[in-house]
C-alpha cells in the first residue's frame, strides 16, 4: 500500500496541485479516482461522510491523517518533506500571499470558465463566461508582471506558491479557447521551468479520468 493516497480526477486543477506536489517531493504515493462527471461522487452521502464533508477533492490521506483543500494538503507536505518550503517567516508570508491570490484571482476564476466552457453538459451564460475569463486574464497579467524579473514567485528557488499557481495552467490550450503561455510569455517561461523540475508530469498523466466519457 502507497504512503499516501489522493482523492482526486483528472480535470481537477485543485487535485493537480496535490498530485504535482507528491509527484516532486518524490512520495510513494497511488490516486484514488473519484467519478465526479458522471456518477456526481462528490455529492454522495457516502463521499461527504466518509471522505470529505465539503464534497470536494483533493483528499490526501497519509496514515490516519486525513486532509482536505489543497493549500492544506501542499503546505503539509513541504513541511513532512522539506522541500519546496519558503524560508523565514517573510517569505512564508509572501508565499500565502500569491497562494491566496492564486485561489481567489487566477485558477478561482480559470477554473469555473474552463468548467462551463468545456466541461458542463450544459453550457455556461455568455455573459458569466465573458466576466469569468476577463477576470482570470487580468489576474494572469498581474502574475505575469511579477515574473518578469524573476524565476519564481518568491525569487530564486520555487516554493508551494509555484507548485499552487500552475493549477490549471498545463491543461489543453482548447479548454480554455487562448493559449496562456503564449499569451503570457513570463508565465510561459515560467512554466517550462516547472517542467524541468524532476518528478514533473502533466494531469493527464497524473491522475485517472481522462478523457471523459460522455
Amino acid at each position: 500500500m502507497a504512503d499516501y493516497e489522493l482523492y482526486c480526477f483528472a480535470q481537477s486543477g485543485n487535485a493537480y496541485r496535490v498530485a504535482l506536489m507528491l509527484n516532486l517531493i518524490g512520495a510513494d504515493w497511488a490516486p484514488v479516482w473519484v467519478d465526479f462527471f458522471e456518477a456526481g461522487e462528490t455529492r454522495s452521502p457516502e463521499f461527504r461522510g466518509e471522505v470529505n464533508e465539503m464534497g470536494e477533492v483533493p483528499v490526501l490521506r497519509h496514515g490516519d491523517r486525513r486532509l482536505s483543500q489543497s493549500s492544506v494538503c501542499l503546505a503539509y507536505l513541504s513541511r513532512i518533506s522539506g522541500q519546496y518550503l519558503p524560508q523565514g517567516e517573510e517569505q512564508e508570508l509572501e508565499a500565502w500571499r500569491w497562494i491566496v491570490f492564486d485561489n481567489q484571482k487566477v485558477n478561482g476564476m480559470l477554473g469555473p470558465f474552463r468548467f462551463l466552457r468545456t466541461l458542463a453538459k450544459t453550457p455556461g451564460d455568455p455573459a458569466v463566461l465573458g466576466f469569468l475569463e476577463g477576470r482570470a486574464k487580468g489576474a494572469l497579467a498581474i502574475v505575469d508582471k511579477r515574473l518578469a524579473d524573476r524565476p519564481w514567485l518568491l525569487g530564486e528557488a520555487p516554493t508551494i506558491a509555484d507548485v499552487s499557481m500552475c493549477g490549471y495552467l498545463y491543461y489543453p490550450a482548447e479548454e480554455f479557447g487562448f493559449d496562456i503561455p503564449a499569451a503570457y510569455p513570463h508565465i510561459g517561461a515560467w512554466l517550462e521551468r516547472l517542467k524541468a523540475l524532476p518528478g514533473w508530469a502533466p494531469p493527464y498523466e497524473l491522475m485517472p479520468g481522462h478523457p471523459l466519457k460522455r
